[in-house]
Formats: structure tokens, sequence, C-alpha cells
């Protein structure tokens, strides 16, 4: 039977990339801070480029530039050799990505970085290569062993890599100022999507609104609570703001004499539980059942006037849920 111990592998390589993660958190210094202000002020694109696994960690870094509100994208550095060059542009900043610095398929995107005065930030374990030397700012990764150090195949060096690029996105990100509404706009469909997506853009308008005036007969009012089928009416002041809403809970605390009364007398005052149009729709779901009492309908406002309707099944739909 094999000795072979597959846990023990994978926590040794697990526990051998995050010791490596540690010194290049400890390792970050002011080349950092260049490097992020270097992308702020980029005027054109962020161009990603390496080759082998390095490449591919770039076309990653690229894609998460992007989608976090940075105009990125990847050119491989072989194809650049053979005409990708012409992508890049005099207001871009290229991020070349390689462990050792010495790859011969970048020698010509350093070239051309430096004919046209193109700002280039290194990624590597050697800050004295030919890429380190060539950078107007090098990040440098620690030169820890790849964790299959018998046969050296990347694997700590791309990890540190993959993680030093997200440091860089997030921290490009906060030095942009990106809020979560900004993120909706380049993640619309899936999950994530649903989650970004706000009470404007689910609730039901101003055509659908049940609405009455405080003064409005409760004969009258339980015809519109009908009639609109949200199972709630809202009651507004004089001037059209939100004064209070009428649910079934409010209809069975005033069976006495409900008929004879009006629709400002039987309200809950508020309604507590109003939302603006630009709330996210995952915080509009949390404002449903916390805190407590839970209500399945929110009345949309703005300026205390309402505008909109929210109901549960709206994002269940959606797929908020």
């Amino acid at each position: 039977m094999s000795d072979f111990d597959a846990i023990a592998v994978g926590r040794r390589v697990l526990a051998a990339e995050a010791e490596a993660l540690g010194q290049l958190a400890d390792a970050l210094d002011e080349s950092f801070v260049a490097a992020v202000e270097t992308l702020f002020a980029a005027k054109g694109r962020i161009v990603a480029t390496g080759i082998g696994k390095s490449g591919h960690i770039a076309r990653k870094v690229a894609a998460t530039l992007a989608s976090t509100g940075s105009v990125a994208m990847f050119v491989h550095a072989t194809e650049a050799s053979h005409g990708d060059l012409g992508m890049i542009g005099a207001d871009d900043v290229i991020l070349a990505l390689s462990k050792t610095g010495e790859t011969r398929e970048l020698a010509d995107v350093i070239a051309y970085a430096k004919r046209f005065g193109i700002p280039l930030i290194a990624m590597t374990a050697a800050p004295g290569s030919a890429l380190g030397r060539a950078a107007d700012v090098v990040l440098g990764i620690p030169d820890a062993p790849e964790a299959a150090d018998e046969l050296n195949a990347p694997t700590t060096s791309t990890t540190l890599q993959l993680a030093l690029g997200d440091a860089l996105a997030v921290a490009l990100l906060q030095r942009r100022g990106f809020r979560p509404q900004d993120f909706r706009v380049f993640h619309p469909g899936g999950k994530l999507g649903a989650m970004l997506r706000t009470v404007g853009d689910l609730m039901h308008g101003a055509s659908e609104l049940p609405l009455v005036g405080g003064e409005t007969p409760m004969k009258d009012a339980l015809l519109v609570m009908s009639e609109k089928r949200w199972g709630i009416v809202g009651v507004t002041d004089a001037q059209g703001r939100l004064a209070g809403a009428i649910t079934d809970g409010d209809l069975r605390r005033h069976m006495d004499g409900l008929m004879n009364a009006t629709a400002g007398q039987v309200m809950t005052p508020g309604p507590k539980k109003a939302v603006p149009p630009g709330m996210l729709a995952s915080e509009a779901l949390a404002l449903m059942s916390d805190p407590p009492p839970a209500v399945t309908v929110l009345f949309v406002v703005e300026d205390k006037k309402p505008v909109g309707i929210l109901h549960i099944h709206d994002l269940l739909r959606a797929g908020v849920m």
C-alpha cells in the first residue's frame, strides 16, 4: 500500500503559500503606493502582460481591475511582438508580471515602453533583473520556494502575483472612491448583479401605488386596498407626503366602528419601513425582517413622498434572496 498522504501534501502546500503571503504583506512599502498612484493617474488603460503562468495571472489581474472601475486589458507578451504592441497607447500604463524578470518575450514590451515613455510597473521576485531595472516602479514579491520545489513549477510565485494584483485592484478602487452602485454597472448578471440592483430598479411605479388621503372614509380606502392587491394602503397628508399605512393588522385592531372611521384614524403612523429608490435591493430585503415586525411590502419614497412600492416577490424574482 502506498504511503502517499494527499492531505499532508495539501496542507504543506497551503502552509508554504500562506507563509509566503505573510512575507509579501510584511514587505509592502512605498513602491506599492507609487504603483497605485501611477495606475490612478493613468489617462489611458492599464495593460497587464506576461508569459506562461504569469501571463494567466496577468489576464486575471486585468479582469479584476476592469470589473472594479479601471479601464484595463491583457496583452500577451508574445503576441505583442507580432503586432499587438499597437494596442498599447502613450497614455497607458503597463503592468508586467514575471518571477525572474528575465523573460525574453517581454523584451519588446520593455523596449516599447521606454521608446514611447509609457510608465512600466514590474511585478517580479528579481528587482535587479532586466525587467526590474527598466521599470519605473518595482513591486517585489518574495523569492519564496515554489510549493513543488523539486519541480520548481510556478505555484507559490503565481499565488503571490495573484494576491498582489488583488491588493492593487482593491487599493485602486478605494483610491478612486468606487462604490457598490458603480460595481453593479460592471456586474449586471448573476447573483452578484442581483444583490447590487437598487430598489428603484425593481419597484413598481406611481400608477400601481395604493394611496389615499387621511380624510378618506375607510370604505373607500378598503376599495383602493383591494384594487391594488398589495395588502396595504398608504395614507398621505395634504402635501402628498407618506403619513402612514394601513395593513391587515390595522384593520383587525379597528374592527369595531371601522366603516365609520377615516384612513387617518386607522393608519399606523410612519410607516417606519419606507426606503429610498437608491437603496440596494439586498439592504431592502434585510430591512423587511429586521427590525421586527417583518413586512412583505415597502413603500419607496423621495422627499417623504411615495414614488413606488416594492414587494418581497419582486426580490425573489430578481434573485436577491
